[in-house]
This record gives C-alpha cells, structure tokens and sequence, in this order.
C-alpha cells in the first residue's frame, strides 16, 4: 500500500469524467487499498480515484467516528437507483478544496447499487452523513466539486484563493 497524492482544485484532472470499471482486478484492488491509505492520512472520510488521478468509477469511504473500529468501504462503479424528496444539510470540505468548507443541500437518503472489493454487485441504503458522503463523492466521478454546488461568488471566491495558495507553494 502506498500513499498517493491528492489533486487540488484548481486541477484540471478533477473536471474529469470518471470511466466505468469492467472489472475488479487485483490492481483495482491494490488502487483501493492505496486510496484508503491516502484518505486516512489526509485525513478525510472519503476519496474518489480521480483526486489520486486515477479517472475509473471507485470511491473509498469511512465514515466511522473517530472513537469507533475503522469500517472502511469500496464502491465501484456506484449508481443511485433512488434518492429521497427530502434534503438534509451538511457543512461539506474536500481533500482537493483544502481548508475550506461549505453547507450543501442533498437528498437525505439514498438507495445505491454498486460493486463491492470482491467485485460482487450490492445494493444498499444510506441516509444522514453516509448519504451525503457518497453523494460527494459521486459527484467527484462526474468532475463536479461540492463548490461547484455554491453561488458563483462563492465558488469565484474560493477558486481565486485557491490559485493565489499554488502559486505560493510553487514559488
């Protein structure tokens, strides 16, 4: 296991479209295990394959409380096959929008079909911060971050610093 390092917005790699996986392989397996690593040592609760540059429909998530065992979990090519009227608020971050966080509006529960570590089809209910981090992620697949999901001047805001904080980094 390795760990990888994460894209930062503004990153153009993160914009990205996700590709659906044909199977899991051992590779595919070993590109989990890193993603977990990476996500624990960020730290965060969860990680899409494309923050690692890796542009393939697979998500990695804990969303155990710190006290609590770790449950790690693997989504691949992740679909929602319903999701709730109902929205539920969170104040979101992101590995790749360091240091900053923003109140999102999702739907509260989801129902979601995915592949699991094995390669097994699974289907499974998810609902408060589950919900919302697989939504996140999901999200992430289809090259859209949480501030895009902000007003413009939000997310005008937000970018600009961004840029400002890389261009520091690299001088």
């Amino acid at each position: 296991m390795a760990i990888r390092p994460i894209l930062t917005a503004p990153n153009p790699i993160l914009k990205q479209v996700s590709k659906p996986v044909e199977a899991v392989t051992d590779d595919l397996r070993a590109l989990m295990d890193d993603m977990l690593e990476t996500m624990y040592d960020a730290p965060g609760i969860g990680l899409a394959a494309i923050q690692v540059g890796e542009p393939l429909q697979i998500l990695v998530l804990d969303v155990a409380h710190d006290e609590d065992e770790p449950k790690p979990q693997y989504f691949v090519n992740p679909e929602i096959i319903w999701a709730s009227e109902d929205l539920s608020t969170y104040e979101e971050g992101c590995l790749s929008v360091p240091e900053f966080a923003a109140e999102v509006d999702r739907p509260a529960a989801i129902r979601l079909r995915y592949l699991d570590y094995d390669g097994k089809e699974q289907e499974m209910h998810a609902d408060g911060l589950l919900a919302t981090c697989i939504q996140h992620e999901m999200d992430h697949l289809k090259g859209v971050l949480f501030i895009d999901h902000l007003s413009n001047v939000k997310r005008n805001m937000i970018v600009r610093k961004l840029i400002k904080a890389s261009k520091q980094a690299a001088e």
